[in-house]
């Protein structure tokens, strides 16, 4: 039965969201912090899949311990689609969630908000010895002209979720968490922990 479980991230806000939505499946989540010899994980994926497979497979392999990680973009329509697997280091490598922001307001300085249509994905990737699992979540959004609210991190200031009337950063981490990508991925990853899981479980009794 699985025990154990590694949250493939070095982001502690990412790990704080993955590890509030994924603590219910009764397994301990342990964090790369307890695995300081692996170092940074090369994410060189064409696509968000390729990213977070890339980092469970990694960790995997060097740990024997499954892992969970996810890679997130944003896409804004009237940027072609860009940041997309480009959104975390957007403004450049090392970049501060906050270069990242003022980039993408100047970018979009000219751009009228019935124009600012995006979207943020986020695919889950689940990898042991047995199995590879994957999940997606999609949530659609404008990009803000201004920053609002205090909470979240990466793009949250400027997401705005128009069904909420609110930015991701004016929203608690509960809330976040039930209509955010990521808070999608999770619980559609958890549905598939569950029942393989549950296998195991019938096949070890």
């Amino acid at each position: 039965m699985i025990t154990k479980v590694i949250i493939a991230t070095n982001n502690k806000d990412k790990f704080k969201e993955l590890h509030k939505g994924l603590k219910n499946l009764n397994i301990e989540l342990l964090s790369l912090d307890d695995f300081p010899n692996i170092g940074e994980i090369i994410e060189d994926g064409k696509t968000l899949e390729d990213n977070a497979l890339i980092k469970a497979r990694t960790v995997f392999k060097l740990t024997s311990i499954p892992a969970i990680a996810d890679d997130t973009g944003l896409e804004v329509d009237a940027l072609n689609g860009a940041p997309g697997i480009y959104t975390a280091r957007y403004a450049g490598e090392n970049c501060s969630y906050s270069d990242n922001i003022n980039k993408m307001l100047d970018k979009m300085k000219d751009v009228a908000i019935k124009n600012r249509t995006a979207y943020f994905k986020t695919v889950m990737a689940y990898v042991d010895k047995n199995t590879e699992l994957l999940s997606e979540g999609i949530v659609k959004g404008l990009i803000g002209k201004k920053i609002k609210g205090f909470a979240g991190f990466g793009y949250d200031p400027i997401f705005y979720v128009q069904e909420k009337n609110k930015t991701f950063s004016e929203m608690s981490l509960e809330e976040k968490n039930i209509i955010s990508h990521r808070g999608k991925a999770i619980f559609a990853l958890k549905e598939k922990l569950r029942i393989y899981f549950s296998s195991l479980h019938k096949e070890t009794a």
